[in-house]
């Protein structure tokens, strides 16, 4: 590799760190005779950094310029950094090599906007073109759609992506424009409805001819920064929850505000991102996805904001106490599911294994549940008559938190070895 290409990929590789609408998962091609890449098994695979961030796909910025002066960018034009853009070849070359050499597994595509939108679209379509027609790339690959491109772009990208998404960046209106006066709903939401009707008319087409080409088959997803706007945890999980009955949604994500702009008196002054938060927000994601909770229940009118102390399901379940206890060997699967300490996989497991006799204690542990927390709210014969009615909320709060410090406070003991 040369130095003006390391040169580039060190700073747009740099730039795309931001992004964490990427995952590889949601779409399944095999292998083709004379192709590179699968999407299946363990070929396409993701892994995290210890604050989040997805770094298993070949995560890229085609270029760091940017007609944009978004408050919350590092690339926004008024930031004096050094700028640089790759050609379609050159960043489809560098694909095709690390794949080949097993760095990566997929490439996610994002870019700054570069003289207008559909200049920008056009540029990032003629990659993926090479990788596909070319190069004959049959990997994963999720593509930024660019708000205000035209439909035809679109069209055509979504022809040759597997996920696409659209950041919708801030959660409500009002603070993007306070935060990015260039942009609006309108121009994001655009993409985003046509993404969804493209999807719609494919799934249609294949119905009718198997062979019917594929539009945007991993779905699409967005990512929402958090803590740069005073928008609370209800507006955000309401707009999630908005976006998940829609069809095509796959994912929401939830980045914690990276101060990279300080002294910009529009932005909050923190000294770290919100991780905590961040984390919560994607229990309560977790929770509307595969738990059936809505919205209003996990925060509501009184309670706007999740508790950091403790995650969202707890939360519920303590403030909701008339629900408990509940008899596991007797409770429909939708109470089970709501239960502190019992996952999806374990509920599944108690419905179907108490066909067979009572279930007790170890059988429980065995199965998955987590007593610690479930403890206050079941009632099992071997258990004492002590559940969160008994014990009240607040003191079941404390039990639970406390363990939690515990916890933390044993893993500092741990004395850390590092290597030569």
């Amino acid at each position: 590799m040369n130095e003006k290409i390391l040169e580039k990929l060190s700073i747009l590789a740099d730039a795309a760190k931001y992004d964490v609408s990427c995952a590889s998962s949601g779409t399944s091609r095999p292998a083709v005779k004379g192709g590179i890449g699968t999407t299946t098994g363990w070929g396409i695979c993701h892994s995290f950094t210890p604050d989040g961030r997805c770094i298993s796909l070949f995560k890229i910025l085609l270029t760091n310029h940017c007609i944009y002066d978004c408050a919350y960018c590092t690339n926004r034009r008024s930031n004096d950094v050094k700028r640089t853009a790759f050609t379609p070849r050159e960043l489809a070359e560098l694909t095709i090599a690390f794949y080949q050499r097993n760095y990566i597994e997929g490439l996610f595509l994002s870019s700054g906007v570069i003289r207008n939108p559909d200049y920008t679209m056009e540029q990032m379509l003629r990659v993926v073109k090479l990788l596909r027609d070319e190069y004959r790339f049959n990997g994963y690959i999720h593509m930024k759609a660019i708000p205000g491109a035209s439909d035809e772009l679109i069209a055509q990208a979504g022809r040759y992506a597997d996920r696409m998404s659209v950041n919708l960046e801030i959660p409500s209106e009002e603070n993007l424009k306070l935060l990015a006066p260039e942009k609006s709903y309108s121009e994001v939401f655009a993409p985003m409805r046509f993404i969804q009707q493209g999807m719609l008319e494919s799934a249609e087409e294949r119905k009718k001819f198997r062979s019917a080409p594929r539009f945007v088959p991993a779905g699409q997803s967005t990512q929402l920064i958090i803590g740069a706007t005073p928008d609370s945890d209800r507006q955000i999980l309401t707009l999630a929850s908005a976006l998940y009955r829609r069809p095509s949604f796959k994912r929401v994500y939830y980045s914690g505000y990276i101060p990279v702009n300080r002294g910009d008196s529009r932005l909050p002054a923190l000294a770290a991102p919100p991780l905590v938060r961040e984390n919560r927000l994607y229990q309560a994601d977790w929770l509307m996805r595969f738990y059936a909770f809505n919205a209003s229940e996990i925060v509501n009118e009184t309670h706007p904001d999740l508790d950091l102390d403790v995650d969202p399901k707890m939360g519920w379940a303590l403030r909701h106490p008339e629900f408990f206890p509940v008899d596991v060997n007797t409770a429909p699967y939708e109470m089970i599911l709501r239960v502190p300490g019992i996952g999806v996989k374990s509920a599944k497991l108690i419905v179907v294994s108490r066909r067979y006799g009572r279930l007790s204690i170890p059988q429980l542990k065995k199965i998955g549940v987590v007593m610690k927390r479930a403890q206050y709210f079941i009632v099992n014969r071997e258990l004492p008559m002590q559940t969160v009615n008994e014990l009240t909320p607040q003191y079941v709060r404390r039990q639970v938190t406390q363990k939690q410090k515990n916890r933390a406070a044993a893993l500092l003991q741990y004395p850390i070895e590092w290597g030569e």
